[in-house]
């Protein structure tokens, strides 16, 4: 039996998972991954549980792609341990590859060949004979909706129907597992709400095991069941993203200040009834309950000490409240400094 307990701040979730060979279809433990110079996954471990959708939640660079990627045997791992549909992903690469699917971050389809030749294609990888190669491909078309379109050129597809084909060309040889890798990067506000919902019914319908990555808390949210929120290559918190924003509790209010509201801060900080205080991008984030009937004493309080608000807003707290209470930035910031330290990075080795 494999026992996993999720670290949340410097206390222990409640929420442990038992995991064994018939629970889980993944399970990682002290997962690490070097390149030159910086270290891009930093002793992970967490598990998936079959039938689940499990969420990497992430800015860019932040190791979420590197770790589907020695998950699905793409890249060796530096140290660590790890099981995917019940094999070591170092020792059995050729069956977690028979388990697995891969919708990669990048377009990944023939442009110039047709929706049908594409998965004939795939298929004929996998060393899936004809008859079978063309009783699975209508399979697909129907599953991901497009059979109507599957002789049509993929350079005519739009960009849903293309993110639909290249996950249904991931399902052609029936895997157990499906990885995601931002599924819907560079899609419309629209399309990318399609295909949370195809990704669902895909879930709930088929039993497919799924784990993406995202830098989006609302596709996080709505679709996992269970989310890692991941940052410069560590685990920060896990758990579902109900649970993650219940530690917040209460409402959080947002105001804008001038620029240097210390004697209001400090004034907050003596007030019991507020519960954290983050400070980011010229706001404050404060967390609270009743924050309806508490915005008049924060003006009070701000006027107090002739610190201007030009605005202020109140919601509950959501997965971006999550993110910024545990890494003290916001996703935007984080992604800002990560492209600033690789930048530095790329500069030193062109200067060696």
């Amino acid at each position: 039996m494999f026992y996993f307990r999720c670290v949340i701040g410097n206390q222990l979730s409640a929420a442990n998972i038992e995991c064994d060979l018939l629970m889980c279809i993944i399970k990682v433990k002290n997962l690490s991954r070097h390149f030159d110079g910086f270290v891009a996954v930093d002793n992970i471990s967490f598990t998936v549980k079959k039938g689940e959708i499990f969420g990497l939640l992430g800015p860019n660079g932040a190791g979420k792609t590197t770790t589907i990627n020695m998950l699905s045997t793409l890249l060796k791992i530096t140290s660590g341990h790890a099981e995917v549909a019940g094999f070591d992903i170092s020792k059995n690469k050729d069956n977690v590859r028979r388990n697995i699917g891969m919708v990669f971050q990048e377009p990944a389809l023939d442009n110039k060949l047709t929706g049908r030749e594409n998965l004939d294609f795939h298929a004929m990888m996998y060393g899936i004979d004809t008859v079978t190669r063309k009783a699975r491909i209508r399979e697909i078309f129907d599953l991901v909706e497009l059979t109507d379109k599957a002789d049509v050129l993929v350079e005519n597809y739009s960009g849903g129907m293309k993110r639909r084909l290249e996950i249904g060309r991931g399902l052609i040889h029936r895997p157990r597992l499906l990885f995601l890798d931002e599924p819907t990067l560079g899609l419309d506000a629209q399309t990318r709400r399609h295909i949370w919902e195809y990704i669902k019914k895909l879930n709930k319908e088929n039993g497919i095991s799924i784990i993406l990555t995202t830098h989006y808390m609302e596709e996080a949210d709505y679709l996992c069941d269970r989310v890692a929120i991941i940052d410069h290559g560590k685990i920060v918190v896990m758990d579902s993203p109900k649970k993650l924003k219940d530690i917040l509790g209460g409402d959080v209010v947002s105001l804008e200040t001038d620029e240097n509201p210390e004697k209001f801060i400090s004034l907050l900080k003596e007030l019991e009834w507020i519960k954290t205080i983050k400070k980011h991008d010229g706001f404050l984030d404060l967390t609270m309950d009743n924050g309806e009937k508490k915005i008049p004493e924060l003006f009070n309080i701000a006027q107090s000490v002739r610190t201007k608000i030009s605005s202020i807003s109140l919601h509950k707290p959501s997965l971006e409240d999550v993110f910024l209470h545990f890494t003290g930035k916001t996703i935007l910031e984080q992604e800002a400094s990560q492209g600033e330290k690789n930048k530095k990075l790329m500069m030193r080795r062109m200067g060696r």
